[in-house]
Order: structure tokens, then sequence, then C-alpha cells
């Protein structure tokens, strides 16, 4: 068990004979990981040294409230780069893009920032490095997730998708000599266990990347969720339903003990109905999360006699990248 400090909010309305026994188990790390916060940055200082509006190439990061408010400030989400006019200024979001991306662009003379996570440009440095070495890349993620589109996209000959365990046996490949795994860096840990244990059962020659795909924010997360899904009744995860790291937040609470989880953008989509019969109730956010998001979900459960807050930490955390290199030049 992590060390534990206690936080008192203000004095429930609710019945204190209702309510004595309420807590909240508040995970740390929680919320921004570094390339979310590089990326939002990334798109905030284009905006105050251009000026608006400033396009964006798909969200940003997965989360409804980070591109409303980056709406509010001028930022135009567009989904292809063909919706941006000529000779703009476009950033790439934190997920990564194919370099087809990265032609269209040039071929429009649109000025750009690549906000692509570092963590996410290095699984597309190791596909291209297997690639070069003539392997099968399979690689473990989500069909459609803009960060799988992105990295086949480095190679997309030698590419093929695996989504889970189930997609094992479905795998072909030329040389089962020459085959190497590459992952999703949202994914679940537990299952891309999974999956990697099955893919070698079926090719033993399977080569690892030389360091976990997963990124740390993910693991870290998880980690912290299932310290706190042992102890809580329910768990509630403060993020979109587009951000795989938030929906895997969700899955893991419920695989290591929570009776129920749930996935809420703000406040005010917590159902009372939820907190009936529960005394402790788990609390974290995804990566792309704002902190302030997080705070609004501890007040309104204040509101129901869940005043008292143990913040929970599994694991410390220090990551920290430097703002894309093409800001510099604006």
């Amino acid at each position: 068990m992590g060390d534990m400090t206690s936080m008192t909010r203000g004095v429930s309305s609710a019945p204190q004979t209702d309510t004595r026994n309420r807590r909240v188990l508040l995970a740390k790390p929680r919320g921004y990981c570094a390339g979310v916060d590089r990326a939002v940055q990334a798109v905030e200082q284009a905006l105050d040294k251009h000026g608006a509006p400033v396009y964006v190439r798909k969200q940003i990061v997965h989360n409804v409230h980070v591109v409303r408010t980056l709406e509010e400030r001028g930022a135009i989400f567009v989904d292809e780069t063909d919706e941006v006019p000529e000779g703009s200024l476009v950033v790439f979001s934190a997920h990564g893009v194919a370099p087809v991306v990265h032609e269209e662009a040039e071929r429009l003379s649109l000025r750009t920032i690549d906000a692509t996570c570092p963590l996410v440009t290095k699984v597309h440095k190791e596909a291209v490095r297997f690639a070069a070495d003539d392997y099968d890349i399979l690689l473990i993620g989500h069909e459609g997730h803009e960060e799988v589109i992105g990295t086949t996209g480095e190679a997309p000959e030698h590419i093929h998708l695996v989504d889970g365990p189930g997609d094992v046996d479905k795998v072909e490949v030329r040389d089962p000599e020459k085959v190497a795994w590459l992952s999703q860096t949202t994914l679940s840990v537990d299952e891309t266990i999974a999956t990697v244990d099955a893919l070698r059962n079926r090719f033993p020659k399977l080569l690892d990347p030389p360091s976990d795909d997963i990124c740390y924010a993910t693991q870290n997360r998880q980690t912290a969720v299932k310290e706190i899904a042992e102890q809580a009744q329910l768990v509630i995860v403060v993020g979109s339903t587009n951000s795989s790291n938030s929906v895997r937040l969700v899955e893991v609470a419920k695989d290591h003990g929570a009776d129920a989880a749930y996935l809420v953008d703000y406040a005010e989509h917590i159902d009372e109905t939820w907190l009936e019969g529960v005394d402790t109730v788990g609390v974290t956010s995804g990566a792309s999360v704002p902190e302030e998001l997080v705070r609004g979900v501890l007040d309104r459960l204040a509101e129901h006699g869940f005043d008292h807050v143990d913040e929970v930490e599994s694991v410390k955390e220090s990551m920290h990248f430097a703002l894309p290199h093409e800001l510099r030049r604006l």
C-alpha cells in the first residue's frame, strides 16, 4: 500500500449519521501525462504566438473539455489535412500521424507543429526499423484508433493489427521465423501481456520491441487504480469515451475488486443511484484529463457525504517532455 495523506473537505449537508463512514480514495498518479501536457501547451503557445485561428488535425488529446476550451481560444479542429486552408498553421495531435499526412501538409504549404507524444514517436521508429529488416510486425491495438492508424502508416505492407488475444489465431505471416510485435501505448497492461503470450505460443521466435511500448503513464494509472479498486465498492474514472487509456481504467477497476466502475466527463454526469449503499468511492482520471475536472467530482461527492479524501500514491512520476521544436521557429 502506498503512503496515504488525508484531506478533509467541507461539511456535508447530508445527515452525519448516514455519512460518517463515507470516504474517497483518490488515486495518484492521475490525469495529465507528460505527452498530453506537451500537446496541449503546443496548441496554447501556437495561439499565443500566432493568434487565432490555429488548426489542429484530429482532437489534440481525447478529452471533450480540453477540446472545447481550446476551441474557445480559437483552435479549429479538423479531421483531415486537406480541410486546412493552404498556407495555414496546423498542429498534429499527440496520437501521431502517418508519413502521408506530412506529405499532404507539405503539398498544401502548411506550417506544421508536430505534437506527437515522444513515446508514440518511439513506436513509429521501431516499426520503421523492423520493416527495414523485413519483419512482419504484429501491432497490438484497437482498430480505428488514431495512434494505430499513424503507426500502421509507417510500414503498411509489414504491419498486421492484433486486437486482443482473440485475434491471435487469425494472424498470417510470411515467415514465422521473422515476426516482431509492437503495441499501442494506451492499452491494458494485463491484456497486452496475455496477447503477447498467445502470439509467442504461435510464433516462438517472436521478437520483442527494444523496450515496453505501453507508456509509463498508462501503466502507472492502471497500477494506482488496481490499488484503490481493492478497497472501493465504486470507482469513478474521469475521462472521455474516446480516450483509450480512460476506458481501460474502468475495465481494470472492475477486474480488480470494484463492484462497479463508471466513466464520466464531468461531475454532473455522476448518477446519485451509484452511491446508494456505498461507503468507499475510488476516483481517478485518464491521462488527458485536467485536474479541475477531478476537483469537480470531489466537490460533487462531498455534497453526498463523501467529504473525507485519502490520496493513495502508488508510483511517483517526474516525466517531462520538451515542447515541439517547431514552436521555437514561430
